[in-house]
């Protein structure tokens, strides 16, 4: 009764129309069904379904990859029971009393040894003992496939390539004769299995079916798993998990134009859907739009009202008992960058001694009681150096002049007007003038060091600092990439370094170290003259080298080690509109507010309903 159920039930959502005065050929399914004992003829085709009944003993990663990639038109439907773990540990009770029962009986009537059953007494031992030790669980599985031809004849001829594909990979596939509607049935996307072929499996051999492992990829996916697009040589997905690599870094280089940043918005996107919180530092402020879009904060430092003040105490410096310390020394290293040269040694006690009473003057002592009230301001600290007496301190706070009254003093005149707290923060310094982008940046990676490195706020985090060369071409930017390189894996953080010129990084050792401490690299299309500098560096093969080299756009070649496999970024239409910053996919926004297609082609220019709504 209750398949019969469910069987009208799928006949009715197949024949019924998508709108209210469309036809029946417009719905999900064929207009008509016309059942016979091994195939079905669904009017505009035909199709037959197989059912695997043998498996092999050992399988690898990736094992049902052929099947994946079979050029013809083949559904392949995998069906997973979780069996409870008493019910398993019963039966393999019961199968292994069998298996030896049977190993005795034999050797007590003399007959040959069964080597089938002795292997299967060792892998159920193995199992068992795996089992016991909480390392995997068993699981029901049911594997089909239906293929699908324009005629009959044809049917014959690709059901007959399948199983001999099947065959190849000692893998036993039989026609589902009498059932050829169950089969069908239970290799749509409706998750229903009417056939109940089923295989025990582990959780090794289940994973390793798992149709989004790419078998050139050797490595485990983890909570934080994310998809970077299609294999080119095949059309399994490549899915790569930072966080479970021996560290959390990576690279990603490409020329202009190749889709780095396109990337990176994508690898953000889909991090944060794992919970990964995400800091950006961004030169050219492409990131507002991601964003605002999935609630993020967005600091624009040099815009009108927008203020950092460096005097600030991290939240919960309460807990730390030297925070007060630690902030008078990132206010030496500022004055240091704010007037270009270090500070003699005089210049440098008057600066300690001005820091100091800036703070007490604001009421903010050693207590840690005190740390709650409002910090001091940089023109709190020039007015403490003027009333110090010291000429050193004089000569140092005319030279604060300009920042505190002169015509830089936007970005300090006052306290801070946003404290960044998302599970997406974005500093753009695209609105900072030249001459207070190497003290934006300084703040900027305080800010996001600070945050990294609070052990009372400890979660999985991603720095992405697009267009590197920008901050390596700077001393305070190329130490922060550097130290936060070699320490990021111990405070469960990730860096993430875009960038286009290849070969400056590679040429330097601070841009050297990076890409070292870097387990994830990820390389686009090269320009010509980087690329002979780029295959030594990465040790790439000639076919590699090829691929970099005449490489689309959003195509490149993930590196992990000894595993390399390249791929084509594909997004959907919503994670595109977030993502695009083109001018002309911008000027498209501005004039018709439909955005177009991505690198994957997963929207249509001509529907404008192809485009979700990104919320």
């Amino acid at each position: 009764m209750t398949a019969l159920a469910t069987l009208r039930g799928v006949y009715r959502r197949l024949s019924r129309p998508s709108g209210g005065s469309g036809s029946a050929e417009m719905g999900i399914g064929p207009p008509a069904i016309e059942v016979g004992p091994r195939r079905l003829d669904l009017g505009h085709g035909a199709c037959a379904s197989l059912t695997i009944t043998g498996y092999p003993r050992e399988v690898g990663l990736g094992w049902l990859e052929p099947l994946l990639t079979y050029p013809g038109r083949l559904d392949v439907a995998l069906h997973v029971e979780p069996i409870p773990p008493q019910v398993a540990a019963a039966r393999l009770r019961r199968q292994l009393a069998r298996l030896e029962a049977g190993a005795r009986a034999d050797h007590e009537h003399g007959r040959l040894v069964d080597f089938q059953a002795e292997a299967a007494t060792e892998d159920a031992h193995e199992l068992a003992a795996r089992l016991a030790r909480g390392q995997g669980r068993l699981f029901r599985v049911g594997v089909y496939l239906t293929v699908h031809a324009s005629t009959a004849e044809q049917l014959e001829d690709e059901v007959a390539r399948v199983r001999a594909l099947a065959a190849a990979l000692l893998i036993d596939a039989k026609p589902a004769t009498f059932r050829s509607l169950q089969g069908w049935i239970s290799t749509l996307p409706l998750g229903t299995d009417l056939l109940r072929v089923r295989r025990t499996f582990d959780t090794s051999a289940l994973s390793a079916a798992f149709p989004f492992t790419s078998p050139d990829l050797h490595t485990s996916l983890g909570r934080h798993t994310v998809l970077y697009g299609t294999n080119t040589g095949s059309s399994s997905l490549v899915m790569w998990d930072r966080f479970a690599q021996d560290n959390h870094n990576s690279v990603i280089l490409g020329r202009s134009g190749g889709g780095k940043s396109y990337l990176a918005k994508l690898e953000i996107l889909r991090s944060a859907y794992t919970g990964v919180e995400v800091c950006v530092i961004d030169p050219e402020n492409e990131y507002q739009r991601l964003a605002d879009a999935v609630g993020g904060a967005h600091l624009a430092l040099g815009a009108q009202g927008v203020r950092l003040n460096p005097f600030d105490l991290p939240p919960g410096a309460h807990r730390t008992r030297d925070a007060l310390t630690r902030r008078a020394l990132f206010i030496h290293t500022l004055i240091s960058v704010l007037l270009e040269e270090p500070l003699d040694p005089a210049a440098r006690a008057a600066l300690d001694r001005g820091i100091v009473a800036a703070y007490h003057t604001a009421g903010l002592t050693a207590d840690p009681r005190t740390w709650n009230r409002q910090p001091p301001l940089l023109a709190d600290l020039a007015k403490a150096l003027q009333d110090d007496g010291d000429p050193k301190a004089g000569e140092v706070a005319a030279r604060l002049a300009p920042f505190v009254t002169g015509t830089w003093r936007g970005l300090f005149d006052g306290p801070t007007t946003t404290r960044p707290d998302s599970h997406l923060i974005v500093f753009s310094l695209r609105d900072l003038p030249d001459e207070l982008k190497t003290v934006g940046t300084l703040l900027t990676l305080d800010a996001i060091w600070r945050r990294v490195a609070d052990p009372h706020n400890r979660r999985p985090r991603l720095v992405v600092v697009d267009e590197g060369w920008l901050l390596l071409r700077q001393a305070e930017g190329a130490k922060f990439l550097f130290r936060m390189a070699k320490a990021a894996r111990k405070y469960w953080a990730g860096l993430t370094v875009v960038t286009q010129d290849a070969g400056d990084v590679l040429s330097s050792d601070l841009g050297r170290a990076v890409v070292s401490n870097s387990a994830t690299q990820i390389l686009l299309r090269q320009a010509p003259q980087a690329l002979d500098q780029v295959a030594d560096a990465f040790s790439l093969t000639e076919g590699e080298r090829q691929l970099l080299a005449s490489a689309r756009q959003g195509q490149g070649l993930l590196a992990a080690g000894t595993d390399r496999v390249a791929f084509d970024v594909v997004s959907s239409p919503a994670e595109h509109a977030l993502c695009e910053t083109g001018p002309e996919f911008l000027a498209d926004i501005g004039e018709t507010g439909t955005p177009g297609a991505g690198f994957g082609g997963a929207a249509d220019l001509s529907r404008p309903d192809d485009v979700e709504d990104p919320l």
